[in-house]
């Protein structure tokens, strides 16, 4: 049974994002009044616009960046879920000073303002390119390399501040390290779009999705609604041994991107056959890239007793049915 946070007031920042809309309309089913810090930098607007009718719900338009918006969106807060981030490996690498800027300077802001304003949970979205060129699979929490990337040195420097404002300042904090999350409202447009919003948008234009590399690379791919569970849960848990420190939030299973491609083509064929006949192509390996990415999960069902409620398969299946309906 999963303990959901109920009739508290939260921030989230970057609630205009995917993984952050998604959990202001959790958080906002289950009774909690939900201030949204953005700078629609990436997120959008339309990702909230049915929320902004809702009394419970507040849009603080500002960036992470600047700590007088941290501090003004945090104020009465009980729990601060942090997703507000410059995501992508090629954009970081691309452009480091940027990520650094939002990702760390960003952070440490948030951090600051949450210390100030006495919040009581301090949530934020760590990063399974913490792991770098580790080898070990699966991925177990304690055991990591070193990056491959701008954006992976980012998040872990995250992970390092959150463990230093614990020991200094007694914030109670929770990273949750996402594995290749997907589901409804991700963005399929941009030059930096995920893998999956990107080939479906290709796919049901009847575009060749090109596959960085022979396919092999595998990932541990991740629908939203398990990583709701896990906010929710980082959120609620009492337990001490979960507190202040991190966790793997994925499925604990992996799969190739020749099998994801696949699959997308049969569950989107099953809408329009055509689709059934588009080629799939091959390009260079993108640098930065973690060959393979699989989860251990273990620690977080034994310390929050955390039960995933989607595989690939059951996720797509509902990721694909939402996109023919709003990407058409």
């Amino acid at each position: 049974m999963i303990n959901y946070l109920t009739n508290s007031k939260v921030l989230v920042t970057g609630g205009a994002g995917f993984i952050g809309s998604n959990l202001c309309e959790s958080l906002l089913q289950h009774g909690n009044h939900v201030v949204c810090l953005d700078n629609f930098a990436t997120g959008h607007f339309h990702n909230i616009q049915p929320f902004m009718q809702q009394p419970n719900f507040e849009l603080v338009v500002g960036d992470i960046r600047n700590l007088a918006d941290c501090r003004k969106a945090a104020e009465g807060v009980s729990v601060v879920f942090h997703q507000a981030a410059l995501g992508s490996v090629p954009r970081s690498i691309n452009d480091p000073i940027t990520s650094n800027e939002v990702n760390i300077s960003g952070f440490l802001n948030m951090l600051v303002a949450s210390r100030d304003a006495g919040v009581g949970r301090f949530v934020y979205a760590a990063s399974s390119s913490t792991y770098g060129d580790s080898a070990t699979l699966p991925k177990i929490e304690d055991v990591i390399g070193k990056p491959l990337s701008p954006y992976a040195v980012t998040k872990y420097v995250n992970e390092l501040y959150a463990h230093v404002f614990a020991l200094n300042y007694g914030i109670s904090a929770i990273g949750l390290r996402y594995f290749n999350v997907f589901g409804r409202r991700q963005d399929p447009h941009g030059a930096y779009a995920a893998v999956i919003p990107l080939f479906v948008k290709k796919l049901m234009e009847y575009q060749s999705p090109v596959i960085n590399g022979d396919g092999t690379n595998s990932r541990d791919f991740t629908y939203i609604d398990n990583v709701l569970q896990m906010n929710h849960l980082a959120a609620t848990t009492t337990n001490p041994a979960a507190i202040n420190t991190v966790f793997n939030t994925a499925v604990g299973e992996r799969n190739n991107l020749v099998q994801l491609t696949t699959l997308l083509k049969d569950y989107l064929s099953a809408f329009d056959p055509r689709i059934a006949q588009v080629e799939i192509l091959h390009g260079p390996n993108r640098p930065g890239d973690i060959p393979h990415s699989h989860a251990s999960v273990d620690k977080a069902r034994q310390l929050m007793g955390y039960q995933p409620t989607h595989t690939l398969q059951q996720g797509l299946k509902e990721a694909v049915a939402w996109y023919w309906e709003n990407l058409r």
